[in-house]
């Protein structure tokens, strides 16, 4: 399966040059299941994703893969803050005739159903268009932990900690090749864990266990998670550890700090070092292709092969 990053930002979008190779949007991702081949042909649209993950600003970036056509898709969200949900009313293609958007959330419990809850940001005074108007096959959905079927993928979720509302991570399986996404999770809630960073807990260790890809929160250093814990966010070294304790073959560093620019990030990468699984920065536009074979950062050429849309080589 491709794993397409449309988003990779955390708490708010960016702008300017100091972040252009690794991105200005916040969280999503998609999960296609037909071979990456740079996007610019009919064949390759057929690629485009069916299940997304999130959908904060990077929603919109969809377009670049879905070549005029409308979505038709499945849409799970971790949990309802702003960056993971302000891009759904700006997608076109997921209005147009012809298109299914079935959005699944976590079960908000007394808080009222999915689609009440999540109007409570789409309704004004907040904004002027609430969800169910979209659309006549727009659907909200509540859901509980566990595994299910969705757009032709195994789709597991489970609760972590991260304060301000229910979240999820969830782990994607099309029976060959797996993937981890845990975008905002806070494991000092659970204590300091072996390293002080947090806990390698029961539930990233089920999502992370043996994937292909692990995609995850690496918003602060270690260095500076004392001082910026209260966010309940992690840092870039307890995602390297969690990936070795889990046995993934790669990690993403993911939602990434809204004020980190492309050099901070290169810098943050190469102090981690060799730590014993192979670790990526996450970028927008960025296609990776499961399961990895060889050395994903030596030969990220091959792995990570365009600019969504563009079939020209990676920065």
């Amino acid at each position: 399966m491709n794993v397409f990053f449309f988003g990779c930002r955390g708490s708010t979008p960016v702008s300017g040059d100091e972040y252009r190779r690794y991105g200005t949007a916040t969280s999503c991702i998609g999960i296609g299941t037909v071979a990456a081949a740079g996007y610019a042909d009919a064949a390759a649209r057929k690629a485009a994703p069916r299940l997304v993950l999130d959908a904060g600003t990077g929603f919109i970036n969809l377009e670049r893969v879905l070549g005029g056509e409308p979505f038709r898709g499945s849409v799970c969200i971790t949990h309802l803050h702003w960056d993971h949900t302000h891009g759904l009313p700006f997608l076109r293609e997921a209005c147009l005739q012809g298109h299914r958007v079935d959005i699944y959330v976590p079960g908000q419990g007394s808080l009222g159903d999915a689609e009440t809850v999540m109007n409570r940001a789409f309704s004004p005074p907040h904004f002027p268009v609430p969800i169910g108007t979209l659309g006549e096959s727009w659907s909200v959905s509540g859901i509980e932990p566990g595994t299910r079927e969705l757009e032709g993928l195994s789709i597991r979720a489970e609760e972590i900690p991260h304060k301000g509302g229910r979240t999820f991570g969830y782990r994607v399986s099309d029976g060959t090749s797996s993937l981890a996404y845990l975008p905002d999770h806070e494991p000092c809630a659970l204590g300091a864990g072996p390293e002080g960073l947090g806990e390698y807990h029961p539930a990233a260790l089920a999502l992370a266990t043996g994937v292909d890809l692990l995609v995850h929160d690496a918003q602060h250093t270690a260095a500076e998670l004392h001082a910026l814990g209260f966010m309940s966010h992690s840092a870039a070294e307890y995602v390297v550890g969690l990936g070795v304790a889990a046995g993934a073959k790669a990690v993403a560093l993911f939602h990434h700090d809204p004020h980190r620019t492309d050099a901070q990030i290169d810098e943050i990468v190469a102090q981690l070092g060799d730590p014993g699984v192979q670790v990526i920065a996450a970028r927008e536009g960025m296609v990776i292709s499961l399961p990895l074979v060889g050395d994903a950062r030596a030969d990220a050429s091959a792995v990570v092969p365009a600019r969504i849309g563009r079939a020209v080589p990676p920065p």
